[in-house]
């Protein structure tokens, strides 16, 4: 089977690359590259030793996206794309709308026309907004509290609806929490153009001594130490899980919603705390303000997913810590090096 991977050159999407050549499976990847480094598929295909057919190109050009599957026969897609920051999705809703909806609209229509209708969908905790209960369980109400959250639940309701409409369609919304870390060989790993918006990039930066300080956005949420608490994952373990609903859509025609977490919820100082015992590196930090869309425990149930998917995360806190600080040591400078 060939599988395209939309924002494969990303953190996510290349270590999925790896699993799947390691399952067999031909890959082609399609990245517009606004956020990630073509070099990453360099990376992977040292890993696995494996080929990647590469286009640049971003998704929400049909034609081009159209000209992917004339030359390729596409049996599957598992779609990464989209702008991921909470914080400038408050500040640019217009371009996350239509990014990360205009992008799976078009994604979806091509597909279709190519009678390609197996998806697995990159989807987000954030579709649960502020919960007021925790663990967070696939059957809660959903909402969300910025424009990034919206558009991911938006895109699971289109989602929905083109499954609810018939035609043979096979489908997985895969709602996951803060992947962190890197794969295990440190040849690949999270490597975010600009200024990082996700904790961990942040952290790394500063016991390399690139930054002063970690700011830590909040200390006064109604949490044991005053910081956000989180779900953080093993970008490896996600990879996997990613994978094993593959296998499940591949099977029979069906929708699958299910969280990738690892049940465990971490504040920030706990993330902290972590990373320093895990890397002999001191992490100085200062609490600022709240950032906008930000809520204060998220962390998953994530029983549903063994109990459908076969899948459940493997790597604890310490394996996160240690593969991402030997992906930094490695690559100081990211991909660039």
């Amino acid at each position: 089977m060939k599988i395209l991977v939309t924002g494969g050159a990303g953190y996510i999407g290349s270590h999925t690359l790896v699993e799947l050549i390691d399952a067999g499976y031909e890959v082609v990847a399609v990245d517009n590259l606004c956020n990630s480094q073509k070099h990453s598929l360099k990376r992977v295909e040292k890993i696995t030793h494996g080929n990647i057919a590469f286009y640049q190109i971003d998704i929400r050009d049909k034609e081009a996206l159209t000209q992917v599957f004339k030359h390729h026969k596409i049996d599957a897609v598992m779609h990464f794309a989209g702008l991921k920051a909470v914080d400038k999705s408050v500040q640019k809703p217009i371009e996350y709308y239509d990014n990360n909806i205009g992008g799976t609209l078009a994604l979806v229509e091509v597909m279709q026309n190519f009678n390609c209708k197996i998806l697995v969908f990159s989807s987000s905790a954030t579709v649960y907004g502020d919960a007021h209960k925790m663990p967070i369980r696939e059957d809660f109400p959903l909402s969300a509290t910025n424009p990034y959250g919206y558009s991911k639940l938006m895109i699971e309701q289109l989602l929905q609806d083109v499954f609810q409409a018939g035609g043979g369609w096979s489908i997985a919304k895969l709602r996951y929490f803060n992947p962190i870390g890197a794969h295990k060989s440190g040849t690949i790993g999270e490597h975010p153009n600009g200024i990082p918006n996700n904790l961990m990039p942040h952290i790394l930066r500063v016991a390399m001594g690139e930054l002063d300080k970690l700011n830590i956005f909040g200390g006064d949420y109604n949490t044991p130490d005053g910081t956000a608490i989180r779900d953080y994952i093993h970008v490896v373990d996600l990879a996997k899980g990613h994978i094993q609903a593959l296998h499940a859509l591949i099977d029979k025609p069906q929708i699958i919603t299910a969280n990738l977490g690892t049940g465990n919820g971490y504040s920030v100082l706990d993330m902290v705390m972590a990373f320093e015992k895990a890397s002999g590196k001191p992490v100085p930090y200062q609490i600022t303000h709240r950032r906008k869309g930000d809520i204060a425990i998220c962390y998953a149930d994530p029983s549903y997913a063994y109990k459908k998917l076969n899948w459940k995360a493997k790597h604890g806190l310490k394996d996160m810590c240690q593969d991402a600080w030997r992906w930094q040591v490695k690559n100081p400078d990211g991909y660039l090096c």
